[in-house]
């Protein structure tokens, strides 16, 4: 199975989560909507909601609560962009301008805000308590990692360690939320849902350095993000962080020089890109990805065999080649 047979397979069920969604985003203050249809329009393609649907399908449930929950998993989500931008002060997003550019950042933050409440008080009507319980643990971590990742930024030392905590916190977490979340719903038991809870952290944590490798080699119209992006918001991503380990001191003081003056002078993406190149930075992050991946599909051995099993599978791959 391919990546486009899993969204094809999964396309009705994708559209009712944004039918759900759009039910739960009107609002008589009509930037609330306009805001966040900016984003939500701007594509994406609904990975998290994929996950909650697919692994409730592993277990073969059939019902609706699958869609708002879907959709509270993707308010989230989007929330943590706008909160981000705000942060980065970024200029664009998948490709578009980003909404504090458009609308400020007051405006910015307080409709993200408004996902927030929005995706608890639909947790509320749903009514199931393990799963408040997880989404809210799953909110309050990733609260850590932004806060982390700010005090962090910029800091050329960051460690292989620290980088993996910030993408766990930051990224890994929701979509291992995504997964547990389906186990929820299929009623999977206690042992099967940790399971996909640790597939989920390390298919998160791949799909985040695969991601950041996207930084030194996509093309904006292909994947909305410019090269150096990450570079010019002072983030220190896998790539780098191995670079800057084999490198020799002047080309080390010179990565550092580079970053440090981000603020004034615009990042040597091409020079960076060389030494990155040089010492096999996005090779061997890509490596530490398929690690992750490998680990991941072992815990999904002794899962049910079925179709939705092997969209997991075709999930896994398309993790490790949507950047080639």
């Amino acid at each position: 199975m391919q990546i486009q047979d899993v969204f094809s397979h999964y396309g009705p069920e994708l559209k009712r989560v944004e039918e759900e969604m759009e039910s739960h985003l009107r609002s008589d203050v009509t930037v609330i909507p306009e805001i966040v249809n900016h984003l939500l329009g701007s594509g994406g393609k609904r990975f998290r909601p994929l996950l909650v649907l697919t692994t409730a399908d592993l277990f073969g449930y059939q019902g609706k609560r699958c869609y708002t929950l879907s959709a509270v998993i993707e308010f989230i989500h989007t929330a943590s962009l706008f909160h981000d931008d705000v942060i980065d002060k970024a200029e664009t997003r998948r490709g578009k301008v980003s909404a504090n550019n458009i609308w400020g950042n007051a405006a910015t933050v307080l409709v993200g805000d408004y996902l927030y409440s929005k995706a608890y008080q639909l947790m509320a009507e749903d009514g199931n308590l393990k799963i408040v319980q997880l989404i809210s643990n799953t909110s309050n971590v990733m609260s850590e990692g932004e806060v982390f990742q700010l005090i962090k930024c910029g800091e050329v030392n960051l460690s292989e360690e620290e980088y993996r905590k910030i993408i766990e916190k930051k990224t890994s977490i929701l979509i291992s939320a995504s997964c547990a979340l389906g186990g929820h719903l299929g009623n999977a038991g206690a042992d099967r849902i940790e399971a996909l809870k640790q597939f989920g952290l390390r298919l998160g944590s791949a799909f985040q350095i695969t991601d950041d490798t996207l930084d030194y080699v996509a093309r904006e119209d292909e994947f909305g993000k410019a090269i150096g992006k990450d570079l010019g918001e002072g983030k220190m991503t896998l790539p780098l962080i191995y670079t800057l380990k084999r490198c020799t001191p002047d080309e080390r003081e010179f990565i550092e020089g580079a970053l440090a003056s981000r603020q004034t002078r615009e990042i040597p993406v091409e020079e960076i890109l060389t030494l990155i190149s040089r010492y096999g930075g996005i090779a061997d992050a890509l490596r530490s990805a398929e690690i992750l991946i490998e680990e991941g599909r072992a815990f999904l051995d002794g899962m049910p065999e079925t179709p939705a099993k092997e969209a997991l599978l075709a999930i896994c791959d398309y993790v490790l080649k949507r950047n080639l």
